[in-house]
């Protein structure tokens, strides 16, 4: 009786926006991209909508900080179409990749505390400031060919002595290359290390990065509880949207 009575419940544009500081026009244009049900019309052509509008446009403003706005949209569609199953591979697929995400940030921190006093700050490291592409690849136990291969592909950068040509590995060649044959032996791809290795450049060395890191944490527990968030708000509206005599 309670639900029926709410079905038949009229609300402005204004009264959805309204309590979440949003504009009557995005209201509308959450209708027109399937975000929102389709309104109903009055004899006048003004859009009325309903607690179920309410819901939906909830649990849309839910699923933004853990999906994003694509994402969020393309689930918001699914479920008004009918679409539930769509919906759940959507979201399935935002805590694949948010998995996937902590999995590279604990390699990251793994290949970190791997690489030991070497390039840390509690003392001077063990090697000379520059050395070749044999003794590197000794050091690492690789092949010299595996360092000309992470060479191509941006991931070490030496320079090239003007005399004999040769390639000299300064302390943050060695830093990168060291880094890089962590990530690779903990199974990451050439392509997943480059913007790691990018952003150790960016911020200047391995220090600097934990800061880098510890934000990059605490992101990754927001995103997480984002999708919880999104998930109970999706919930309660799928479950008005499937109760008969709710739809408007």
């Amino acid at each position: 009786m309670g639900k029926n009575l709410q079905s038949c419940m009229r609300l402005r544009p204004v009264d959805l926006a309204r309590p979440h500081g949003l504009s009557t026009q995005a209201v509308r244009n959450y209708e027109e991209a399937g975000i929102l049900p389709a309104a109903e019309r009055t004899e006048s052509g003004y859009r009325t909508y309903t607690p179920l509008h309410a819901r939906a446009l909830a649990a849309f403003l839910a699923l933004l900080p853990g999906h994003g706005h694509p994402t969020a949209t393309a689930i918001m569609r699914a479920v008004n179409r009918g679409a539930a199953d769509e919906a759940f591979l959507l979201i399935d697929e935002s805590h694949a990749q948010l998995l996937e995400d902590r999995r590279t940030l604990r390699a990251v921190e793994s290949a970190l505390r791997d690489l030991g006093p070497e390039t840390g700050e509690s003392g001077p490291p063990e090697s000379p400031a520059s050395t070749f592409i044999g003794p590197l690849a000794d050091r690492l136990t690789i092949r010299p060919a595996t360092l000309r291969k992470w060479e191509a592909a941006g991931l070490v950068r030496p320079r090239r002595d003007p005399l004999t040509g040769y390639r000299v590995y300064g302390e943050a060649d060695v830093r990168d290359a060291r880094l890089v044959h962590q990530l690779r032996r903990g199974g990451y791809l050439l392509e997943q290390i480059a913007p790691l290795i990018d952003q150790v450049r960016t911020v200047g060395g391995l220090a600097p990065l934990e800061a880098a890191l510890t934000d990059w944490r605490s992101r990754l527990s927001a995103r997480g509880r984002a999708l919880l968030t999104g998930a109970a708000e999706l919930d309660a509206y799928l479950h008005e949207f499937s109760t008969p005599g709710d739809s408007p």
